[in-house]
Parts: C-alpha cells; sequence; structure tokens
C-alpha cells in the first residue's frame, strides 16, 4: 500500500520538483514527488509530499532523511494524516458559519421549537449579559411571531 510522507521546512524560494528528487535519488523506489507552491509567486509554501511503495521503505526514507539539509535548510520529514481529517474540520466549519434560517410561524409551533429558539437566543446575546437583542435579519418575523403568540394566549 503507497505511503505519502510529509517533507516540511523547506525553504520559501522557487523549487522544482527534480531538485527534490535529485536529493532522494538512493531512497529506492518513489513513486511520485509534489511540491506545494503559492499559486501567485510559484514559490514553495514550505513543504512537499513524497510517496513510497510500502511502509518499510517509508520508514528507511524517514530514518535517512530527516534532518538532512536541503538548500541551507533541515529536512523535516513524517508520515503524512489523511486528508479526510481536515475536509471534516472544514465542513464543520461550514455548518457554523451557515446562517440560521428564518423561523415560519408553523415551524415554531412543532415539538423541539423552543429548543432551536433558546440556541439561537444564547449565541446572539451580548457578551455583558445586558437586554437580547435579536438578529436584525430576522426582527420583522420575530415580531409577527411574538404577536401571533400574544393573541394566541388571550
Amino acid at each position: 500500500m503507497p505511503i505519502r510522507l510529509y517533507i516540511g521546512n523547506l525553504p520559501k524560494e522557487p523549487i522544482e520538483r527534480q531538485a527534490l528528487e535529485e536529493m532522494f535519488a538512493n531512497a529506492g523506489e518513489i513513486m511520485s514527488t509534489k511540491v506545494i507552491k503559492d499559486r501567485k509567486t510559484g514559490k514553495c509554501r514550505g513543504f512537499a509530499f513524497v510517496t513510497v511503495a510500502t511502509d518499510e521503505l517509508a520508514d528507511a526514507f524517514i530514518e535517512e532523511y530527516n534532518g538532512q539539509l536541503f538548500m541551507d535548510s533541515s529536512l523535516k520529514i513524517e508520515k503524512a494524516l489523511p486528508r479526510a481529517k481536515n475536509t471534516d474540520k472544514e465542513e464543520n466549519q461550514e455548518e457554523k458559519l451557515a446562517p440560521i434560517p428564518a423561523p415560519s410561524p408553523k415551524s415554531s409551533m412543532k415539538k423541539g421549537g423552543a429548543k432551536k429558539r433558546s440556541r439561537a437566543q444564547s449565541s446572539d446575546s451580548s457578551p455583558s449579559g445586558d437586554s437580547f437583542q435579536p438578529d436584525p435579519r430576522w426582527a420583522d418575523e420575530l415580531a409577527k411571531l411574538k404577536e401571533m403568540l400574544a393573541t394566541s394566549s388571550n
């Protein structure tokens, strides 16, 4: 099974993939080498990835090249973490940033509607604990709901 290795602490200047491949020429069978570059400047972002065929080759590669000098920088080499962990974090951040939909009169009467409102109130309340200030985007809808609740309870 191929193992992807993280090559860190590369200098932040133009680096070609061939230069890294030449440095690792004695490492054995390298399947691929990818230098991560800044899109605007084309300079290295300070890291690259090398893929080797087996776990044993990966361990030998780390042992041989970790700490070696490359363009006056001491390389930091370790097994790369799977990318799936990063995408989970991004998805969670997108969920946190997603706008809260405006409550409709029908949805507030459903079971569990009070929980949704209390969460919105706690996140929108001022840090000093003063009065509650609703999100101005939903203020009209909130006023309609309050009026509807007041007339239905009388």
